[in-house]
């Protein structure tokens, strides 16, 4: 199986928000995006807006479902009262729960699961009723898993922030033995996997090799750091050919994000 590419539109998001302007319009690179051949869009709309607004939620959905609707949305969040509302008004296709505090700069753990249970199954209740896959973010540790399937997650994502810090193969291959762990320990438990944070080009095909059943990975800093070299769409050309994707992609003249940091 092909690896599915979402792109995290976030990032691109964040540099709109630093005027107060309209562009670079978060809707516009989201359709080119996918015209390039991406999978799906993914978001994570914050309480601060200080990424993604509300007002973007509705419009990248209108956009799939008109000019894209064998495409994939994708929306990531703490599940409030109010970010549940949001999420079913905007029927996407996955929803992906995060534990963040909305101070936090980014995602940078998984769930524990265990003394969360009716939180989660609350809102997983309310998502699958409406058609909604939902999927739980988490850390490499294969104990999880089985937590999550009792709580009634159709996937979970692999928090792959430990991983993606590791510049070389050698300094990976730790890190990367525990995704490898929870990702089976995921399939035994009947779960899709999916896979995200500090995904590169550079480390992204050593991942998918090591979980050759990894779903969907949702990438959005790297691909945003790449766009500014290469462009969005042959960006979306280079990703998907990471992921095993038989796509032509021109050869890079770029640095590569991620490569020779250490």
């Amino acid at each position: 199986m092909t690896t599915r590419l979402s792109v995290n539109v976030n990032a691109v998001a964040q540099l709109r928000n630093r005027r107060n302007l309209p562009w670079p319009s978060v809707t516009v690179i989201a359709d080119l995006a996918l015209k390039a051949g991406a999978y799906g869009i993914t978001i994570h709309p914050r309480p601060d807006e200080r990424h993604v607004r509300r007002s973007d939620v509705g419009e990248i959905g209108e956009m799939l479902r008109k000019e894209h609707p064998d495409k994939e949305f994708n929306i990531e969040g703490y599940p409030t009262d109010d970010f549940i509302g949001m999420v079913e008004a905007a029927k996407p296709t996955q929803v992906t729960l995060v534990p963040d505090d909305p101070a936090q700069a980014t995602s940078d753990h998984g769930w524990k699961i265990v003394g969360n249970e009716d939180l989660l199954m609350r809102a997983i209740s309310r998502f699958r009723s409406r058609g909604i896959r939902v999927s739980l973010f988490i850390d490499a540790d294969d104990s999880v898993p089985s937590a999550a399937r009792a709580v009634g997650a159709d996937r979970v994502e692999l928090y792959t922030g430990p991983f993606g810090a590791k510049f070389t193969r050698n300094t990976r291959a730790g890190e990367l033995a525990k995704l490898k762990a929870t990702a089976e320990a995921a399939r035994r438990a009947g779960l899709g996997v999916n896979a995200g944070h500090d995904l590169t080009r550079e480390n992204l095909p050593e991942l998918i090799a090591a979980i050759p059943f990894l779903e969907e990975v949702s990438i959005g800093h790297a691909i945003t750091a790449d766009a500014l070299i290469y462009g969005i769409a042959e960006t979306v050309r280079l990703f998907r050919s990471a992921c095993g994707d038989p796509v032509k992609a021109k050869r890079p003249k770029g640095p590569t994000i991620g490569k020779g940091q250490e």
